[in-house]
Parts: C-alpha cells; sequence; structure tokens
C-alpha cells in the first residue's frame, strides 16, 4: 500500500469495470483498423495502335485519407501514351472524418487506462468520493454522444471513399476522356478493415451508453442518502447486491 494506492481486482468482477475493460479493448481495434489502412486502385491503360497491351497506373492511398494527394504513378521508367499520369490524383480529403475518429479513439483508450487504474488501485477513494462518480458519470455521457458523431462522420467519409477510388475514376481521369486512350478500372483493395472500424465505433457507442447507468448508480443523484449520511461505519458501503 502506498499513498492510498492498493490493488484490488473486485472492480473488474463489476459491471462497472468489465465494461471499462472491454470499451478499453473497443477502442484500441477503433483506432487500429482505421489508422493502419493501407490500399491501392489500379487503371488499366492503353492506346492502339502505339500501345496494344493494358499498362497499370497505380494510385496509393491510406489514413488520414487525404485523396487528393494521391497520385497515379505507372511503371518505373514506363511512357504510356505521352501522358504525365503522376500529374493525376484522386478526388477528395476525408482526413477531417479520419483523424477524429482515430483521435477520439486513442483519448478513449488512455482514459480507460487511467479509470482502470481509478477503480483497481483507489477503489475507496473512488466509492467514497462524490466528484470522481460525477465526473466519470459526465465523461460517460459525453463519450457516447462523441462515438455516435465520430462513428458516423467516418462511415459517411468511408462510403466516399469507396466511391472515390471505385469504377468512378476512369470518368473522372480526363486523359481517360480522349478517343485515342482507353482506360479500364482495374482494382481497388478490400477495405473490410475499414468497415470493421465502423462496426467498432458504433460498438463503443453501445458499450459507453450501457456503461452509463453502472457509473450512474456510483453518483450522489443515483443515491443521495448514503452520500449525504455521516460516515457513522468508517465510509464502508453497506453489502447490496451479494
Amino acid at each position: 500500500r502506498m499513498s492510498g494506492f492498493q490493488i484490488n481486482l473486485n472492480p473488474l468482477k463489476e459491471p462497472l469495470g468489465f465494461i471499462k475493460v472491454l470499451e478499453w479493448i473497443a477502442s484500441i481495434f477503433a483506432f487500429a483498423t482505421c489508422g493502419g489502412f493501407k490500399g491501392q486502385t489500379e487503371i488499366q491503360v492503353s492506346c492502339p495502335p502505339t500501345i496494344t497491351e493494358n499498362k497499370t497506373i497505380t494510385a496509393t492511398f491510406g489514413y488520414p485519407f487525404r485523396l487528393n494527394e494521391a497520385s497515379f504513378q505507372p511503371p518505373p521508367g514506363v511512357n504510356i501514351c505521352d501522358v504525365n499520369w503522376k500529374s493525376y490524383v484522386l478526388i477528395g480529403d476525408y482526413s477531417s472524418s479520419a483523424q477524429f475518429y482515430v483521435t477520439f479513439a486513442v483519448f478513449v483508450f488512455l482514459y480507460c487506462i487511467a479509470a482502470l487504474l481509478l477503480y483497481v488501485g483507489y477503489t475507496s477513494l473512488y466509492l467514497d468520493s462524490r466528484k470522481l462518480p460525477m465526473i466519470d458519470f459526465v465523461v460517460t455521457l459525453v463519450a457516447t454522444f462523441l462515438w455516435l458523431v465520430s462513428t458516423s462522420a467516418w462511415a459517411k467519409a468511408l462510403t466516399d471513399i469507396k466511391i472515390a477510388t471505385g469504377h468512378n475514376i476512369v470518368q473522372e481521369l480526363s486523359p481517360c476522356k480522349k478517343k485515342e486512350i482507353l482506360c479500364y478500372f482495374g482494382s481497388v483493395t478490400s477495405m473490410g478493415s475499414l468497415n470493421v472500424s465502423v462496426i467498432f465505433g458504433f460498438l463503443n457507442m453501445i458499450l459507453w451508453g450501457g456503461n452509463a447507468w453502472f457509473v450512474y448508480k456510483e453518483t450522489s443523484l443515483h443515491s443521495p442518502s448514503n452520500t449525504s449520511a455521516p460516515h457513522s461505519q468508517g465510509g464502508i458501503p453497506p453489502p447490496t447486491g451479494i
């Protein structure tokens, strides 16, 4: 025991602590699946009779999804149809939605660590305090709302990213509008991990929303008599729920 710190793993068996562990794990999946993404989209180009076989140009993109900085790259040292393909880029900048989502998930990750340390190391301090459960409750409500906002924004951005890197590219590239140049959409990297990041965003919202009730039960709003009563029992809460 050091300055009130005493490890007590019992709170982790309670909903309050157990759900916090789930929130911590879910936040890791949220920012890892989104922040770690790298992908590319390919277009097949030919211009008969000069180039009869298809040549591949590739645009590489990833987090934070500034697609307007992802230029098309031809194979090294190959001149495809006398076009400077490197001057052409994908359309759209989705960095604000992606970075808001990932940054918020990282902050949630850090807050969960701090909250778990408080639950496990300073259990009596948390239970005897009026302010700490109330702060925890307010943060939980705000986090639930921000998970909804950030995940919704990211889900919308992801839909737009799929469109911007899909079949529509061929219509948007000006060289492909010339009669002598033939462009075909090749392929785009699967965005399964990004779909998972959206799912985890909404899962986090459900976890935080559900946890609000268990945090609320620890506040003075739920049981004002417990906190206002004199501590004749030395601050030991009654053995309810056993």
